[in-house]
Parts: C-alpha cells; structure tokens; sequence
C-alpha cells in the first residue's frame, strides 16, 4: 500500500469515527405521515409511514420510519439509537431543512427550544468556557447579536462567578435579555448551513 493511499485511508477512518460519535439517540418528532410523502406517486400500499425529527443531542434533521401500526405525534420523543428500538423500525439517515414539510419547518424553532431548556446546563457550560477562537475573535460572538461589548461583558461576569442558569444570564449581563433565543438561532443557522459553517458550536 503506497504512502497516498494509507494517507487517505487514515482521513476516511477519521471521519466516520467523527460521524458515528455525533450519531442521535434520541429525537423530537417534527412530523407524522401517516401515508408517506404527497410527491411520492407509487400506489398507497407499497408506501410506508414517515416521521421527519430531530436529533437531541447534535440536531441532526433525520428520516425515520416507525414500526408498523406505529402512530406518532408532533413533539413525541422517540429512541433511535443501537438498543432495542420500541417505536422506531429504522432510520432513513439525515435529511437536508429543504426537504422538511412545511409542518416540520413550523415546528423546528420550538424543538430546537424544547431540547435547550431540557439540557440547559450544557448550553450554560458553554456560555461558562466557550474559548477564543483566535486572537481576534471569540467563540461567544459567533451568537447572533452578540459583539465586542456583549462579549466583554460575559466573560468579565463569569470570571466574576460562573453562570449558572439561563435567568442568571439575563439578570447579570445587561446587554443580553434572551440568552435562549441567542442559542436557538445559532443552531438554526447551523442547521440551514448543513455543515458548510466553519465553526459549529453546537450541530
């Protein structure tokens, strides 16, 4: 095997262990089709029922198809992972936010919001030890809205003590009033980049 072609296959093993270590557990269901997709056009019966989700830990958009005689709801939470799986018959794999249903898109903001309130000290540790991305330029400003100022702010008050609650947040940085909708719209835009953003801090 030549030097070029071990290179290659050492890059290939390094990205499926990045791709199988953002594998979902679980997801929030974003939509049920009962009957599959309108665009398909093959006969009703050989159709399959399709849930459109979203992964709670990296925000994957995911594909799933439930077991059969399975009926999901919107906001429904269902395992995915390796395990014995009680609801979900496989997964299709991820999916572009073009092709999420017009429900799906409508629902996405409020799980995305759901899942960050659930797992709230995850993203408060973030707030506690983003870094600096270079001398320049700081992981926190990457938040929509946030700049020099806000980002001064934040760091000199959890130097000060670290933050420990979304409330905390708001009540000490006085440039900041919603520090959820910060992250939610970071993660939005992530999703809509589809992995084209140079620094991801949450997808």
């Amino acid at each position: 095997m030549g030097f070029y072609q071990r290179d290659k296959n050492r890059e290939q093993t390094r990205d499926e262990s990045k791709e199988n270590s953002k594998r979902e557990e679980k997801a929030i269901v974003l939509d049920f089709l009962q009957n599959g997709y309108a665009f398909d056009r093959r006969p009703s019966h050989i159709k399959t029922p399709v849930a459109q989700a979203l992964g709670t830990t990296w925000f994957s958009i995911i594909e799933l198809v439930p077991k059969k005689d399975v009926f999901l709801q919107p906001y429904q939470e269902v395992y995915i992972g390796q395990a014995k799986r009680e609801r979900i018959h496989h997964v299709n794999g991820k999916i572009p936010i073009s092709k999420l249903t017009p429900t799906a898109k409508s629902e996405l903001k409020h799980a995305i919001k759901e899942i960050i309130l659930k797992n709230e000290q995850k993203f408060i540790d973030f707030f506690n030890k983003a870094p600096p991305l270079s001398t320049r330029m700081h992981s926190l400003e990457l938040l929509p809205g946030v700049g020099k100022k806000h980002m001064l702010e934040l760091l000199d008050k959890r130097k000060e003590e670290p933050f420990k609650s979304f409330d905390d947040i708001k009540n000490r940085v006085k440039l900041i009033n919603d520090p959820i909708k910060l992250v939610v719209q970071r993660i939005l835009s992530e999703i809509e980049k589809e992995g084209k953003d140079k620094h991801n801090l949450f997808t």
